[in-house]
């Protein structure tokens, strides 16, 4: 019983995560004006419907893989958590600041896949692109997994296929240029590194203090 109320109270931190969301869409619009960020290769590479799955399924990428961590290995749940709520203020402070737009293409057909981009596109403005927070949040999935304690390489392949084919759809569905999943990535790597460095700074000042304490008596 007692497990099952610190699992819970763990999970429930990442209620934070929307609730930073309320900020996303407060910044969705292009009032302040729009920089655009799109090169030749971001105009070279096609529009293709089907990405939308692995972008549409992102939610419930991130959810799961974040419940894992908290589940299995609550370090690595607790710095991959607050990486993402760090790099999603951050996020927000360029949306503010410096505003860009993806242009996006003009749906054909009725199918089950254009109507899912229709309801996307629909939902959600073409603003608040760089960094791409799709890309940042499956970034920090990908390095959860690879220093935590329970990987292996089933998890790994798994979390890291995932991920990365989520950051790919951000661009097949053109949603976000290279730039903002460049930008999102090298946040993600910052970040998590960063803190993950602080936490090891703060566990060898802890031993070192218990191990002096130990030696004076």
């Amino acid at each position: 019983m007692k497990n099952t109320k610190k699992n819970i109270t763990a999970l429930c931190l990442m209620i934070s995560i929307p609730l930073l969301n309320i900020l996303y869409g407060v910044l969705n619009h292009g009032d302040r004006g729009a920089y655009s960020l799109m090169t030749d290769i971001d105009r070279s590479i096609p529009f293709l419907k089907i990405f939308i799955i692995p972008y549409v399924a992102w939610y419930l990428f991130l959810i799961c893989t974040l419940a894992y961590f908290c589940l299995k290995d609550r370090e690595t749940y607790y710095k991959t958590l607050l990486s993402l709520n760090l790099g999603l203020l951050i996020c927000y402070g360029v949306y503010f600041f410096y505003q860009t737009a993806v242009p996006r293409p003009i749906l054909v057909g009725e199918d089950i896949l254009t109507k899912i981009v229709a309801w996307v596109y629909a939902t959600d403005q073409p603003f608040n692109c760089f960094p791409s927070i799709h890309s940042l949040s499956s970034y920090l999935m990908f390095k959860g997994i690879r220093h935590s304690s329970i990987r292996n390489h089933g998890n790994q392949l798994v979390i890291s296929g995932i991920a990365f084919t989520v950051i790919l759809s951000t661009l097949f569905v053109k949603q976000h240029a290279v730039l903002d999943a460049i930008a999102a990535i090298f946040l993600g790597e910052v970040l998590f590194n960063l803190i993950s460095a602080t936490l090891w700074i703060k566990r060898e000042a802890v031993e070192k203090y218990t191990l002096n304490i130990g030696e004076d008596r």
